[in-house]
């Protein structure tokens, strides 16, 4: 399934949509551009009520189709050429959001597969086997 990105969209919408197709990340947008392998600074995160056209540096137009195979690095890439539009991906980790810096070479679903793999594993941990004692 792809996600059909333009700039009538919200912000919001675009988190939406991308979280509902890869539930373990999340992308956040940014007023500057990080570099690779650099991450983001949170003080320069956009406020998702913004369109991606109210977002934008300058005026660009274009759509993105995101899908599984589509690497990070060349997801933020699109977002920032196509849009003028800066993007971080971030990969869940327990109860933290982890930014997709030193992974940015791996595709979403590989992303996605692995949180999920971290999720589940975090999930089984925390089952506490009963507590037998014996009876008198």
């Amino acid at each position: 399934m792809d996600i059909i990105i333009d700039k009538s969209k919200t912000l919001k919408e675009v988190q939406n949509e991308f979280q509902k197709r890869f539930p373990f990340l999340k992308i956040e947008f940014y007023e500057t551009d990080h570099s690779p392998g650099e991450g983001s600074n949170k003080a320069n995160t956009l406020n998702t009520a913004l369109s991606i056209e109210e977002a934008q540096k300058k005026e660009v137009s274009g759509t993105i189709k995101i899908n599984g195979l589509m690497k990070v690095a060349d997801l933020e890439r699109a977002f920032a050429e196509t849009f003028c539009l800066p993007a971080q991906v971030f990969r869940r980790s327990g109860q933290l959001w982890l930014q997709t810096t030193t992974t940015d070479n791996w595709t979403l679903a590989e992303q996605n597969h692995k949180a999920m793999e971290k999720h589940e594993q975090m999930e089984a941990d925390e089952i506490d086997p009963l507590d037998f004692k014996e009876l008198e």
